[in-house]
């Protein structure tokens, strides 16, 4: 009698190849030796010299100093805080004029901030340095130079804060606005003591990258024509550019900008982590 063999049960024969594991351990050291080898291509074709002659001369970064600190960045910060803080009151206003249920009042906000959301900002520069004494004969604006760069920045800035203001008020839970009613406070009181808070703690990021972009359109202050003292890191590194023929200030003011900047973004993604960490 012969045996019969029962194929049903027996093992599935293996598949050959790589696994999906090891298929991605190869593919991400392809992409790091592409990235490597990339690196090194351009290392080796650069030449150091003729950038370090250009943009590293020791001797021309040594003669803006302390003016690069205590003059340049001193009115790069105060340029970019005078704006932040005229950007974020009209802003607040515009983001509840927005949600307002007063119809020409969401109109006007609303076409404020598609204007100013879609003019680049050297234009709303120009506006202010030109078209405002053009308009209003014989008026000054508050602060002058500074208070121009106030004006200018916090228009470019407050159609972006306002909207990022109306995102904070209504991610806000409406129970708070209920609850805070029922307690007997009047709309006004509970938006200002109640929801606006809240919805500040929720948009802090947004508000810091702001800040950090409204630090780089600081440098727009040019087109509005400014003193000595007046000068910002920019203009204060292309003047010395061009009076020492050399792009070694250049690099000292973008350093500088990266003083600030950096800081500022590693602000940001701590409090955007805190705020995932929250939500969980």
């Amino acid at each position: 009698m012969t045996d019969s063999t029962d194929t049903t049960g027996s093992a599935a024969p293996r598949r050959k190849g790589l696994s999906r594991r090891r298929r991605r351990m190869i593919s991400r050291g392809a992409q790091y030796a592409v990235f490597a080898a990339a690196v090194i291509a351009l290392a080796v074709s650069a030449d150091w010299g003729r950038l370090k002659n250009q943009f590293a001369q020791a001797d021309i970064a040594r003669q803006m100093f302390p003016d690069v600190i205590t003059l340049a960045l001193r009115n790069t910060v105060l340029y970019t805080l005078s704006g932040f803080v005229v950007g974020l009151v009209l802003g607040m206003v515009v983001a509840l004029m927005r949600l307002s249920p007063v119809g020409p009042y969401r109109w006007v906000a609303g076409v404020y901030i598609e204007i100013f959301r879609g003019l680049p900002a050297l234009l709303i520069f120009i506006f202010v340095g030109v078209a405002v004494p053009l308009a209003f004969p014989g008026t000054e604006i508050i602060g002058g130079t500074y208070g121009k760069v106030a004006l200018a920045l916090g228009l470019v800035s407050a159609a972006y804060m306002a909207e990022t203001i109306r995102a904070g008020i209504q991610a806000v839970p409406k129970g708070q606005l209920e609850a805070a009613r029922s307690l007997g406070f009047s709309p006004a009181r509970a938006m200002v003591s109640i929801i606006v808070p809240q919805a500040f703690r929720i948009i802090l990021p947004p508000l810091t990258n702001e800040l950090v972009l409204l630090f780089k359109d600081s440098s727009l202050v040019l087109f509005l024509g400014v003193t000595l003292e007046e000068r910002e890191l920019s203009k204060f590194g292309r003047d010395l550019a061009s009076q020492t023929a050399n792009s070694t200030p250049i690099l000292v003011a973008g350093l500088c900008y990266l003083l600030v900047t950096i800081p500022l973004g590693l602000v940001v993604r701590r409090m955007e982590a805190k705020a995932q960490e929250a939500v969980k």
